[in-house]
Protein backbone atom coordinates (compact mmCIF):
# COMPACT_ATOMS: atom_id res chain seq x y z
CA UNK A 1 0.00 0.00 0.00
CA UNK A 2 1.52 3.58 -0.99
CA UNK A 3 1.80 6.00 2.36
CA UNK A 4 0.66 9.11 1.55
CA UNK A 5 4.04 11.17 1.74
CA UNK A 6 4.89 8.57 -0.99
CA UNK A 7 5.42 9.72 -4.09
CA UNK A 8 3.60 8.00 -6.82
CA UNK A 9 5.25 7.16 -10.64
CA UNK A 10 4.19 10.08 -11.61
CA UNK A 11 6.06 12.24 -8.66
CA UNK A 12 3.23 13.01 -6.80
CA UNK A 13 2.36 11.74 -3.39
CA UNK A 14 -0.82 9.91 -3.08
CA UNK A 15 -2.24 12.97 -0.88
CA UNK A 16 -1.38 15.37 -3.66
CA UNK A 17 -3.05 13.30 -6.62
CA UNK A 18 -6.17 12.69 -4.64
CA UNK A 19 -6.13 16.50 -4.41
CA UNK A 20 -5.82 16.82 -8.15
CA UNK A 21 -8.63 14.25 -8.44
CA UNK A 22 -10.69 16.27 -6.24
CA UNK A 23 -10.14 18.94 -8.33
CA UNK A 24 -11.03 17.12 -12.25
CA UNK A 25 -14.42 15.56 -9.58
CA UNK A 26 -15.72 19.26 -8.41
CA UNK A 27 -15.22 21.41 -11.60
CA UNK A 28 -12.07 23.50 -10.01
CA UNK A 29 -11.33 26.39 -12.73
CA UNK A 30 -8.63 28.71 -10.39
CA UNK A 31 -6.69 27.76 -7.49
CA UNK A 32 -5.29 30.34 -4.92
CA UNK A 33 -1.98 29.34 -3.56
CA UNK A 34 -2.25 31.30 -0.61
CA UNK A 35 0.42 32.36 1.96
CA UNK A 36 0.76 34.69 4.60
CA UNK A 37 3.72 37.93 4.89
CA UNK A 38 5.52 39.12 7.92
CA UNK A 39 2.77 41.18 9.37
CA UNK A 40 0.07 38.25 9.06
CA UNK A 41 -1.50 39.61 5.88
CA UNK A 42 -2.93 36.79 3.63
CA UNK A 43 -1.63 36.87 0.10
CA UNK A 44 -2.17 34.40 -2.86
CA UNK A 45 -1.07 33.69 -6.75
CA UNK A 46 -3.92 32.78 -8.52
CA UNK A 47 -3.38 29.90 -11.19
CA UNK A 48 -5.76 27.43 -13.81
CA UNK A 49 -6.42 24.49 -12.21
CA UNK A 50 -4.16 22.63 -14.90
CA UNK A 51 -0.86 24.20 -13.26
CA UNK A 52 -1.78 22.22 -10.01
CA UNK A 53 0.64 19.22 -10.92
CA UNK A 54 3.15 21.39 -11.67
CA UNK A 55 2.79 23.38 -8.55
CA UNK A 56 3.09 20.18 -6.68
CA UNK A 57 5.81 19.01 -8.10
CA UNK A 58 8.00 22.08 -9.15
CA UNK A 59 6.27 24.87 -7.38
CA UNK A 60 5.12 28.10 -8.65
CA UNK A 61 7.20 30.92 -8.91
CA UNK A 62 6.94 34.44 -7.89
CA UNK A 63 8.63 37.66 -7.09
CA UNK A 64 9.50 37.78 -3.20
CA UNK A 65 10.56 41.68 -3.29
CA UNK A 66 6.96 42.73 -3.94
CA UNK A 67 5.85 41.31 -0.68
CA UNK A 68 6.15 42.96 3.03
CA UNK A 69 9.20 41.92 5.33
CA UNK A 70 10.04 39.33 2.47
CA UNK A 71 13.67 40.13 0.24
CA UNK A 72 15.32 42.70 -1.58
CA UNK A 73 15.04 43.25 -5.52
CA UNK A 74 17.90 41.41 -6.00
CA UNK A 75 16.73 38.06 -4.35
CA UNK A 76 13.00 38.39 -5.44
CA UNK A 77 12.44 35.06 -7.08
CA UNK A 78 10.88 32.69 -4.20
CA UNK A 79 9.02 29.53 -4.93
CA UNK A 80 5.40 28.87 -3.34
CA UNK A 81 5.14 24.66 -2.61
CA UNK A 82 0.94 23.96 -1.58
CA UNK A 83 0.82 21.84 1.32
CA UNK A 84 -1.94 19.25 0.25
CA UNK A 85 -3.69 18.83 3.24
CA UNK A 86 -4.74 22.53 3.35
CA UNK A 87 -7.06 21.86 -0.03
CA UNK A 88 -10.31 23.64 0.45
CA UNK A 89 -13.28 24.54 -2.02
CA UNK A 90 -14.11 28.13 -2.10
CA UNK A 91 -18.16 27.80 -1.34
CA UNK A 92 -18.77 31.80 -1.97
CA UNK A 93 -19.76 31.06 -5.91
CA UNK A 94 -23.23 31.14 -8.22
CA UNK A 95 -23.73 28.02 -9.97
CA UNK A 96 -22.68 29.49 -12.99
CA UNK A 97 -19.32 31.15 -11.78
CA UNK A 98 -15.82 29.21 -12.20
CA UNK A 99 -15.22 27.35 -9.37
CA UNK A 100 -12.09 27.74 -7.64
CA UNK A 101 -10.10 26.63 -4.30
CA UNK A 102 -7.44 27.33 -2.55
CA UNK A 103 -4.02 25.48 -1.05
CA UNK A 104 -2.07 26.67 1.83
CA UNK A 105 1.73 26.80 0.21
CA UNK A 106 5.12 26.86 2.27
CA UNK A 107 7.76 29.49 0.75
CA UNK A 108 10.92 27.95 -0.76
CA UNK A 109 14.40 29.61 -1.79
CA UNK A 110 14.69 29.70 -4.93
CA UNK A 111 18.49 29.52 -4.45
CA UNK A 112 18.75 26.64 -1.86
CA UNK A 113 16.19 24.61 -2.30
CA UNK A 114 15.74 24.95 1.20
CA UNK A 115 12.29 26.60 3.13
CA UNK A 116 12.56 30.14 3.42
CA UNK A 117 13.36 31.33 6.85
CA UNK A 118 11.11 34.58 6.24
CA UNK A 119 7.89 32.45 5.92
CA UNK A 120 6.02 32.64 9.32
CA UNK A 121 4.54 29.03 9.17
CA UNK A 122 8.41 27.93 8.61
CA UNK A 123 8.82 30.25 11.79
CA UNK A 124 5.88 27.98 13.67
CA UNK A 125 6.83 24.66 12.12
CA UNK A 126 10.16 25.55 13.42
CA UNK A 127 8.93 25.80 17.20
CA UNK A 128 6.99 22.98 17.00
CA UNK A 129 10.24 20.77 15.74
CA UNK A 130 11.42 22.14 18.78
CA UNK A 131 8.66 20.36 20.98
CA UNK A 132 8.73 17.40 19.28
CA UNK A 133 12.11 17.22 20.16
CA UNK A 134 10.63 16.97 23.98
CA UNK A 135 8.03 14.00 22.80
CA UNK A 136 5.81 16.73 22.72
CA UNK A 137 2.32 17.26 20.18
CA UNK A 138 1.40 20.76 20.21
CA UNK A 139 -2.50 21.55 20.15
CA UNK A 140 -4.15 25.27 20.52
CA UNK A 141 -7.70 26.45 20.38
CA UNK A 142 -8.13 30.00 19.48
CA UNK A 143 -10.81 32.36 20.11
CA UNK A 144 -10.67 34.96 17.64
CA UNK A 145 -13.37 38.05 18.22
CA UNK A 146 -14.29 40.37 15.39
CA UNK A 147 -16.63 43.58 15.24
CA UNK A 148 -19.33 43.90 12.30
CA UNK A 149 -19.62 47.35 10.95
CA UNK A 150 -22.06 48.96 8.34
CA UNK A 151 -21.27 50.51 5.49
CA UNK A 152 -21.53 53.67 3.67
CA UNK A 153 -23.27 54.55 0.32
CA UNK A 154 -19.60 53.78 -1.56
CA UNK A 155 -19.08 50.52 0.54
CA UNK A 156 -16.25 51.95 2.94
CA UNK A 157 -16.25 51.16 6.21
CA UNK A 158 -18.09 52.76 9.21
CA UNK A 159 -17.95 52.13 12.76
CA UNK A 160 -22.20 51.98 12.76
CA UNK A 161 -22.58 48.86 14.12
CA UNK A 162 -24.38 45.82 12.13
CA UNK A 163 -26.66 45.56 15.78
CA UNK A 164 -27.02 46.43 19.41
CA UNK A 165 -27.00 43.20 21.19
CA UNK A 166 -25.16 42.34 24.49
CA UNK A 167 -23.35 39.37 25.84
CA UNK A 168 -24.91 36.08 24.67
CA UNK A 169 -28.19 38.39 23.16
CA UNK A 170 -30.26 36.95 20.83
CA UNK A 171 -32.46 38.30 18.35
CA UNK A 172 -34.07 40.90 17.69
CA UNK A 173 -30.77 42.67 19.28
CA UNK A 174 -28.79 40.49 17.78
CA UNK A 175 -29.75 41.89 13.95
CA UNK A 176 -26.49 39.98 12.30
CA UNK A 177 -27.30 36.29 13.61
CA UNK A 178 -28.17 35.31 10.33
CA UNK A 179 -24.40 36.96 8.57
CA UNK A 180 -22.85 34.66 11.76
CA UNK A 181 -24.72 31.42 10.76
CA UNK A 182 -23.76 32.09 6.73
CA UNK A 183 -20.21 31.99 8.21
CA UNK A 184 -20.18 29.21 10.26
CA UNK A 185 -22.33 27.06 7.14
CA UNK A 186 -18.96 28.86 5.30
CA UNK A 187 -16.94 27.57 7.21
CA UNK A 188 -17.77 23.71 7.66
CA UNK A 189 -17.62 23.67 4.04
CA UNK A 190 -14.07 24.34 4.10
CA UNK A 191 -13.54 21.58 6.90
CA UNK A 192 -13.73 23.84 10.11
CA UNK A 193 -15.72 22.27 13.40
CA UNK A 194 -17.03 24.68 14.81
CA UNK A 195 -17.48 24.53 18.73
CA UNK A 196 -19.94 27.63 19.60
CA UNK A 197 -20.92 30.81 18.44
CA UNK A 198 -22.43 34.10 20.11
CA UNK A 199 -22.42 37.88 20.46
CA UNK A 200 -20.11 39.16 22.46
CA UNK A 201 -20.51 41.63 25.21
CA UNK A 202 -19.76 44.79 22.87
CA UNK A 203 -22.42 46.05 20.51
CA UNK A 204 -21.94 44.69 16.71
CA UNK A 205 -19.32 42.03 18.05
CA UNK A 206 -19.03 38.43 17.87
CA UNK A 207 -17.06 35.27 18.23
CA UNK A 208 -17.23 32.01 16.74
CA UNK A 209 -15.30 29.14 18.02
CA UNK A 210 -13.53 26.19 16.14
CA UNK A 211 -12.31 22.75 17.75
CA UNK A 212 -8.83 22.32 18.79
CA UNK A 213 -6.04 21.01 16.49
CA UNK A 214 -2.60 20.96 16.21
CA UNK A 215 -0.75 24.22 16.31
CA UNK A 216 0.42 24.27 12.47
CA UNK A 217 -2.94 23.65 11.52
CA UNK A 218 -5.01 26.07 13.80
CA UNK A 219 -2.66 28.94 12.30
CA UNK A 220 -4.22 27.83 8.90
CA UNK A 221 -7.07 28.18 10.89
CA UNK A 222 -7.00 31.61 11.63
CA UNK A 223 -5.87 32.68 8.46
CA UNK A 224 -8.56 31.12 6.42
CA UNK A 225 -11.36 32.36 9.31
CA UNK A 226 -10.30 35.96 8.79
CA UNK A 227 -10.60 36.23 5.39
CA UNK A 228 -13.96 34.01 5.25
CA UNK A 229 -15.59 36.59 7.90
CA UNK A 230 -14.61 39.44 5.89
CA UNK A 231 -15.75 37.91 2.37
CA UNK A 232 -19.01 36.94 4.21
CA UNK A 233 -19.55 39.84 5.93
CA UNK A 234 -19.09 41.67 2.27
CA UNK A 235 -21.96 39.76 0.98
CA UNK A 236 -24.00 41.54 3.08
CA UNK A 237 -22.67 45.11 2.48
CA UNK A 238 -21.07 44.44 6.38
CA UNK A 239 -17.52 45.67 7.05
CA UNK A 240 -15.95 42.69 9.39
CA UNK A 241 -12.68 43.87 11.33
CA UNK A 242 -10.34 41.93 13.54
CA UNK A 243 -8.94 45.52 14.41
CA UNK A 244 -8.11 44.98 18.73
CA UNK A 245 -9.52 48.35 19.77
CA UNK A 246 -12.29 49.98 16.84
CA UNK A 247 -14.36 51.73 19.18
CA UNK A 248 -12.99 53.69 22.49
CA UNK A 249 -14.44 53.24 26.05
CA UNK A 250 -15.70 49.55 25.18
CA UNK A 251 -14.32 46.12 24.89
CA UNK A 252 -11.82 45.35 22.44
CA UNK A 253 -11.51 42.34 20.65
CA UNK A 254 -9.17 39.11 21.62
CA UNK A 255 -8.17 35.63 20.30
CA UNK A 256 -7.86 34.08 23.90
CA UNK A 257 -5.50 30.90 23.26
CA UNK A 258 -6.03 27.56 24.64
CA UNK A 259 -2.94 25.40 24.62
CA UNK A 260 -1.88 21.73 25.70
CA UNK A 261 0.59 19.26 24.95
CA UNK A 262 0.30 15.60 24.86
CA UNK A 263 3.19 13.01 24.94
CA UNK A 264 2.24 9.29 23.75
CA UNK A 265 -1.06 9.97 23.40
CA UNK A 266 -1.92 11.42 26.88
CA UNK A 267 -2.19 14.93 27.67
CA UNK A 268 1.12 15.90 29.28
CA UNK A 269 -0.44 18.85 31.21
CA UNK A 270 -2.99 16.99 33.48
CA UNK A 271 -1.98 16.21 36.84
CA UNK A 272 -3.12 14.94 40.19
CA UNK A 273 -2.16 18.75 42.14
CA UNK A 274 -5.09 21.15 43.32
CA UNK A 275 -5.18 22.62 39.74
CA UNK A 276 -5.08 19.59 37.95
CA UNK A 277 -2.16 20.49 36.50
CA UNK A 278 0.69 18.69 36.09
CA UNK A 279 4.76 20.03 36.55
CA UNK A 280 5.12 20.41 32.79
CA UNK A 281 1.91 22.05 32.56
CA UNK A 282 2.81 24.85 35.19
CA UNK A 283 7.21 25.22 33.46
CA UNK A 284 5.34 25.70 30.13
CA UNK A 285 2.49 28.04 31.82
CA UNK A 286 5.74 30.15 33.94
CA UNK A 287 8.01 30.19 30.70
CA UNK A 288 4.88 32.04 29.04
CA UNK A 289 4.84 34.43 32.38
CA UNK A 290 8.37 34.96 31.73
CA UNK A 291 8.94 36.13 28.49
CA UNK A 292 5.18 37.67 28.20
CA UNK A 293 6.32 41.63 27.71
CA UNK A 294 8.23 40.30 24.41
CA UNK A 295 5.33 37.61 23.17
CA UNK A 296 3.19 40.89 23.30
CA UNK A 297 4.94 42.75 20.94
CA UNK A 298 4.25 39.79 18.09
CA UNK A 299 0.85 38.37 19.72
CA UNK A 300 -0.58 42.53 20.25
CA UNK A 301 1.61 43.88 17.23
CA UNK A 302 -0.36 47.40 16.64
CA UNK A 303 -0.67 50.76 18.34
CA UNK A 304 -3.93 50.11 18.45
CA UNK A 305 -3.46 46.97 20.50
CA UNK A 306 -2.75 48.38 23.65
CA UNK A 307 -6.24 50.56 23.21
CA UNK A 308 -7.46 47.30 24.17
CA UNK A 309 -5.16 46.04 26.67
CA UNK A 310 -6.08 48.20 29.73
CA UNK A 311 -7.86 47.88 32.76
CA UNK A 312 -11.36 47.66 32.85
CA UNK A 313 -12.60 45.93 29.77
CA UNK A 314 -11.95 42.84 30.30
CA UNK A 315 -8.66 42.61 28.57
CA UNK A 316 -5.89 41.13 31.00
CA UNK A 317 -2.94 43.18 31.51
CA UNK A 318 -1.30 41.86 34.63
CA UNK A 319 1.26 39.44 34.41
CA UNK A 320 -0.25 36.19 36.68
CA UNK A 321 -2.52 33.14 36.36
CA UNK A 322 -5.30 32.36 37.71
CA UNK A 323 -7.88 28.82 37.59
CA UNK A 324 -10.80 31.43 38.48
CA UNK A 325 -11.17 34.71 37.39
CA UNK A 326 -10.26 36.53 34.29
CA UNK A 327 -8.33 39.39 35.25
CA UNK A 328 -4.79 37.63 35.03
CA UNK A 329 -3.03 36.96 31.62
CA UNK A 330 -3.26 33.06 32.02
CA UNK A 331 -6.23 30.86 32.98
CA UNK A 332 -6.54 27.64 33.55
CA UNK A 333 -10.37 26.60 32.21
CA UNK A 334 -12.54 23.87 33.82
CA UNK A 335 -12.04 21.11 32.74
CA UNK A 336 -14.12 17.96 32.69
CA UNK A 337 -12.15 15.05 32.10
CA UNK A 338 -8.05 14.93 31.61
CA UNK A 339 -8.05 15.11 27.98
CA UNK A 340 -9.37 18.57 28.20
CA UNK A 341 -6.73 19.76 31.13
CA UNK A 342 -4.85 23.38 29.15
CA UNK A 343 -4.73 26.83 29.97
CA UNK A 344 -5.55 29.54 28.23
CA UNK A 345 -3.14 32.92 27.36
CA UNK A 346 -5.60 35.86 27.35
CA UNK A 347 -3.33 38.18 25.91
CA UNK A 348 -3.21 37.59 22.25
CA UNK A 349 -5.83 39.69 19.83
CA UNK A 350 -7.10 38.54 15.98
CA UNK A 351 -4.89 41.32 14.69
CA UNK A 352 -1.67 39.39 15.17
CA UNK A 353 0.45 37.13 12.45
CA UNK A 354 -0.86 33.30 14.12
CA UNK A 355 1.81 31.94 12.96
CA UNK A 356 4.29 34.27 15.02
CA UNK A 357 2.18 34.66 17.47
CA UNK A 358 1.65 30.63 18.08
CA UNK A 359 5.66 30.50 17.61
CA UNK A 360 6.25 32.93 20.47
CA UNK A 361 3.99 31.35 23.45
CA UNK A 362 5.17 27.77 21.89
CA UNK A 363 8.83 28.54 22.31
CA UNK A 364 8.08 30.41 25.68
CA UNK A 365 6.54 27.53 27.05
CA UNK A 366 8.92 25.03 26.10
CA UNK A 367 12.17 27.65 27.22
CA UNK A 368 9.70 27.43 30.98
CA UNK A 369 9.90 23.25 30.45
CA UNK A 370 14.00 23.33 29.56
CA UNK A 371 14.57 25.71 32.62
CA UNK A 372 12.11 24.12 34.72
CA UNK A 373 10.75 27.25 35.65
CA UNK A 374 8.47 27.08 39.15
CA UNK A 375 5.07 28.73 38.22
CA UNK A 376 3.99 31.74 40.65
CA UNK A 377 0.87 30.98 42.61
CA UNK A 378 -2.44 31.67 41.33
CA UNK A 379 -3.86 35.09 41.95
CA UNK A 380 -7.49 33.80 42.94
CA UNK A 381 -8.48 37.57 43.52
CA UNK A 382 -9.81 40.44 40.77
CA UNK A 383 -6.88 42.06 40.18
CA UNK A 384 -8.77 45.22 39.26
CA UNK A 385 -10.04 45.67 42.78
CA UNK A 386 -6.18 45.55 43.80
CA UNK A 387 -4.46 48.95 44.70
CA UNK A 388 -1.04 50.03 43.74
CA UNK A 389 0.07 48.61 47.01
CA UNK A 390 -1.52 45.55 46.86
CA UNK A 391 -0.52 44.20 43.42
CA UNK A 392 3.35 45.71 44.72
CA UNK A 393 2.86 43.40 47.52
CA UNK A 394 1.98 40.82 45.50
CA UNK A 395 4.86 40.92 42.86
CA UNK A 396 2.15 41.44 40.06
CA UNK A 397 4.07 42.93 36.80
CA UNK A 398 2.18 44.19 33.72
CA UNK A 399 2.27 43.78 30.10
CA UNK A 400 3.99 46.78 27.97
CA UNK A 401 1.65 49.62 27.71
CA UNK A 402 2.58 50.39 24.43
CA UNK A 403 4.16 49.21 20.86
CA UNK A 404 7.40 51.02 21.48
CA UNK A 405 7.74 49.66 24.85
CA UNK A 406 6.63 45.92 23.50
CA UNK A 407 9.26 45.58 20.60
CA UNK A 408 11.97 47.11 23.54
CA UNK A 409 11.04 43.74 25.23
CA UNK A 410 11.44 41.90 22.25
CA UNK A 411 14.87 43.06 21.12
CA UNK A 412 15.89 42.33 25.31
CA UNK A 413 14.49 38.80 25.12
CA UNK A 414 16.90 36.01 23.27
CA UNK A 415 14.32 33.41 23.29
CA UNK A 416 11.06 35.05 21.90
CA UNK A 417 13.45 36.90 19.05
CA UNK A 418 15.55 34.08 18.48
CA UNK A 419 12.93 31.96 18.00
CA UNK A 420 11.47 34.06 15.29
CA UNK A 421 14.81 33.95 13.46
CA UNK A 422 16.76 36.40 12.23
CA UNK A 423 15.27 37.30 8.86
CA UNK A 424 11.87 37.78 10.36
CA UNK A 425 13.51 39.44 13.88
CA UNK A 426 14.69 42.04 11.82
CA UNK A 427 11.76 43.01 9.48
CA UNK A 428 9.41 42.73 11.92
CA UNK A 429 11.83 45.01 14.80
CA UNK A 430 11.79 47.00 11.83
CA UNK A 431 8.27 47.44 10.97
CA UNK A 432 6.72 47.79 14.13
CA UNK A 433 9.76 50.77 14.62
CA UNK A 434 8.50 52.50 11.78
CA UNK A 435 4.81 52.02 12.72
CA UNK A 436 5.17 53.10 15.93
CA UNK A 437 7.35 56.29 15.48
CA UNK A 438 4.02 56.70 12.68
CA UNK A 439 2.18 56.99 15.43
CA UNK A 440 3.86 59.44 17.68
CA UNK A 441 4.77 61.96 15.42
CA UNK A 442 0.53 61.91 14.00
CA UNK A 443 -2.12 63.97 15.74
CA UNK A 444 -5.27 62.68 16.73
CA UNK A 445 -8.97 64.35 16.66
CA UNK A 446 -9.33 63.30 20.05
CA UNK A 447 -5.73 66.09 20.34
CA UNK A 448 -7.36 68.38 18.01
CA UNK A 449 -10.86 68.36 20.21
CA UNK A 450 -9.12 68.72 23.00
CA UNK A 451 -6.09 71.26 22.59
CA UNK A 452 -6.87 73.31 19.41
CA UNK A 453 -9.00 76.39 20.76
CA UNK A 454 -7.69 75.85 24.32
CA UNK A 455 -4.58 77.01 23.59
Amino acid sequence: MTEKNVATDGGLTEEEQEVIDEIDDEGIDFLRLQFTDILGTVKNVSVPADQAEKAFTEGIYFDGSSINGFVRIQESDMRLKPDPDTFAILPWRNDEESGAARLICDVINTSTGEPFEGDPRYVLQEAIDKAEEHGFDVNMAPEPEFFLFKTDDDGYATTEFADHGGYFDLAPKDLQSDVRREIIFTLEEMGFEIEASHHEVAQGQYEINFEYDDALTTADNVATFRFVVRAVAAQHDLHATFMPKPVPKINGSGMHTHMSLFKDGENAFHGEGDFDLSETALSFLGGILDHAPAITAVTNPTVNSYKRLVPGYEAPVYVAWSDRNRSALIRKPAAREPVATRIEARFPDPSCNPYLGFASLLNAGIDGIERDIDAPDPIRENIYEFDEDKIEEYGIETLPKNLGDAVDALEADDVILGGLGDHVAEKFVEAKREEFTDYLVSVSEWEIDRYLEKF
